[in-house]
């Protein structure tokens, strides 16, 4: 596909056999929005790229024209822009999210952004062309595509709304109803990034939160 995402395929049918063919995360996702039976949910499982990347990884650069499209099955992935030199965190994807970079993907413009493996990921992974494909053979998969990508884009909608509303204590509040995984999977001065803040702001609200 490109040259960051070189790596070792590992197929599906290489992955350690689960109880439920229906416990995969990809397949659980897809469930959300449409019925599977279980011929489908292998079938598709059959089809889709799993790769795993390292720890640091980057799978996507600023600069870098990618119609890049993953579902983390395992990990966490971190979006992040660099602004005069620093990073400024925008998004963390960890299980049973997919990653879909609209920014530069369809109008073969460079990406602003960066996106790296902050922990080993077992990801899938395809480009746009890919999922058109994808679509075509799974019609019923189609259409929850469509379905998620509004719940996609309505999620992103509502981050941004809070972010904008929000003072720094009741984002990091919002933060522990919502993600609080983050806490424990995530270096400090990122999620202080995330919230917009400085670490030592983020620091300071922590301990005043955990004294009440």
């Amino acid at each position: 596909m490109n040259d960051s995402l070189n790596l070792p395929l590992q197929a599906a049918s290489d992955i350690k056999p689960q109880s439920s063919i229906f416990d995969n995360a990809l397949i659980q996702y897809i469930s959300q929005f449409t019925r599977l039976n279980e011929k489908e949910a292998e079938d598709i499982l059959k089809t889709i790229d799993i790769r795993t990347f390292k720890k640091g990884q980057f799978l996507l650069k600023e600069g870098q024209i990618k119609d890049l499209c993953c579902f983390v099955i395992k990990g966490c992935v971190r979006q992040y822009y660099l602004i005069d030199g620093e990073e400024k965190t925008t998004g963390f994807y960890t299980e049973g999210q997919p990653i879909v970079p609209h920014e530069g993907a369809t109008n073969n413009q460079p990406a602003k952004f960066f996106l790296v493996c902050n922990e080993d990921c077992v990801l899938t992974v395809g480009s746009l062309i890919d999922e058109t494909t994808f679509a075509e053979k799974f019609p019923k998969v189609r259409d929850a595509s469509l379905t998620s990508l509004e719940h996609l884009w309505s999620n992103q909608q509502e981050h941004f709304a809070n972010f904008v509303i929000r003072n720094p204590e009741e984002r990091y509040l919002h933060l522990l109803e919502t993600r609080p995984e983050l806490l424990d999977r995530v270096p400090h001065y990122q999620l202080a990034s995330y919230l917009g803040m400085k670490p030592e702001s983020l620091s300071r609200i922590r301990k005043r939160i955990m004294g009440k």
